[in-house]
């Protein structure tokens, strides 16, 4: 049996050598370098450049595919493998709980006595904004108008 598998495999490979080869054939012609002149050359060199480079590109976008498609199986299979085990981890849930019995969980038998955080806070007493007077704006304009109403905010700013 070993045998007739190594023979079979023998044989793949040189199929697949096979059409390999004539993959390339039909793809690449075989260049031909007798007889062209410097300029020729160099336009060859040239779509040679530009068909390397859109190879590299596709490659490159293959690549990518590959790589994404790659991360997506994984994360499937994470979740498959998650659904499947016996352990489910269960949502954890907001437990509201009060400074008494926080410190009385974190300190278990050394809290004795109750603290109370809110006696040790500074009150604030809020100011109140000075507020500026609304005047009738026609009146104000008049006043200001001129040189004399420069003068009289140049002297109010002053002080």
């Amino acid at each position: 049996m070993l045998n007739t598998a190594q023979e079979m495999l023998i044989v793949e490979k040189e199929e697949k050598k096979k059409e390999r080869d004539s993959v390339l054939s039909e793809r690449v012609p075989p260049l031909k370098f007798s007889g062209l002149s410097v300029r020729e050359l160099q336009d060859l060199c040239r779509d040679l450049h530009h068909k390397i480079d859109v190879v590299d590109e596709e490659r490159y976008d293959i690549r990518v595919k590959v790589a994404k498609n790659d991360k997506e199986i994984q994360d499937m299979s994470q979740k498959i493998y998650e659904l499947k085990s016996k352990l489910k981890r269960p949502a954890l849930k907001r437990v509201k709980i009060s400074a008494e019995a926080m410190l009385s969980v974190l300190l278990g038998s050394r809290h004795k006595e109750s603290f109370d955080f809110k006696a040790n806070l500074k009150t604030v007493k809020k100011e109140e904004e000075k507020k500026e007077e609304v005047t009738d704006w026609r009146k104000n304009v008049e006043a200001m108008s001129g040189m004399e109403g420069r003068k009289k905010l140049f002297d109010a700013g002053g002080q």
